[in-house]
């Protein structure tokens, strides 16, 4: 393989590429989102700097089930999401994630850093329940339960589902080099696009979450649920964007200054 050939293969490994280049478009993506209160002191350990938690001690826990997905396929994942803000922006922080296909886990964490590890996670009806199950290394450590379809969120709410989705979601990438140490280190944002509702409903849920050393979730307490909400939509994920670097500063090759693309404040805006 040459230069150019090398350039023009979309991920590792260059024989078999674990995933297709984006963007990345979503086909009845279905969420279970369960809004919760925890502990204070929990959810600033786990946002990282200069993220700020948004004052509400709130959390999101969810389940999205996803059956056709552009070049990773069909498959289920389960997280933490932590309502923050950035510099006054309101923002999402994704905290953890589970999944149980090992194409979007790849394409996840190396592209947009989404903190995706292997694991069992499901999204069914049972009943008349909606029901989300996390099981880490043969045990359960989340479940969610929620009426199914109590009320309708559609009826004039279309829109505002749509401008929700889009919000500005964050993730903390870090990628070792050769030595060990991160040669990125950065909060890398992204806003979901051509967002189309197609159902939406909230109802009573409750969420059991248990400590795992390996999953943690439970690290964040379920202190009050708040309520669930059951949602369907197209969307597509697109690139994403640096909105923070650690390393711009203190990055140093050879002896060198800092990275020329470095110099300027932590802040970089280069578009998705």
């Amino acid at each position: 393989m040459n230069r150019e050939q090398i350039l023009k293969i979309p991920s590792m490994p260059a024989a078999s590429p674990s995933y297709p280049a984006g963007p990345y478009r979503f086909i009845n993506r279905e969420y279970l989102i369960v809004s919760y209160q925890s502990d204070p002191e929990a959810i600033r350990a786990a946002v990282p700097e200069p993220l700020m938690p948004d004052g509400g001690h709130t959390v999101l826990y969810e389940f999205i089930r996803m059956p056709d997905s552009a070049g990773f396929g069909d498959y289920t994942e389960s997280g933490i999401v932590i309502p923050c803000t950035y510099k006054g922006m309101p923002v999402n922080f994704t905290a953890q994630m589970y999944l149980d296909c090992e194409p979007p886990i790849a394409g996840g964490r190396e592209i947009w850093g989404f903190p995706k590890k292997h694991a069992r996670p499901k999204l069914t009806v049972a009943g008349d329940t909606l029901t989300g199950t996390l099981e880490y290394a043969g045990q359960l450590v989340a479940l969610a339960t929620m009426g199914y379809k109590h009320e309708n969120l559609l009826a004039g709410h279309g829109p505002a589902l749509a401008e929700k989705m889009s919000k500005t979601q964050v993730n903390l990438k870090i990628i070792p080099d050769v030595d060990g140490k991160p040669v990125i280190a950065q909060l890398v944002a992204y806003n979901l696009s051509e967002v189309q509702i197609k159902g939406g409903w909230s109802g009573p849920a409750r969420l059991h979450l248990v400590p795992h050393v390996n999953a943690p979730v439970a690290d964040l307490p379920v202190r009050r649920v708040l309520g669930g909400t059951h949602l369907i939509a197209d969307l597509t994920l697109p690139y994403g964007r640096v909105l923070h670097d650690y390393l711009a500063l203190s990055k140093v090759r050879g002896g060198d200054a800092a990275d020329a693309r470095n110099t300027s404040p932590l802040e970089v805006s280069r578009a998705g």
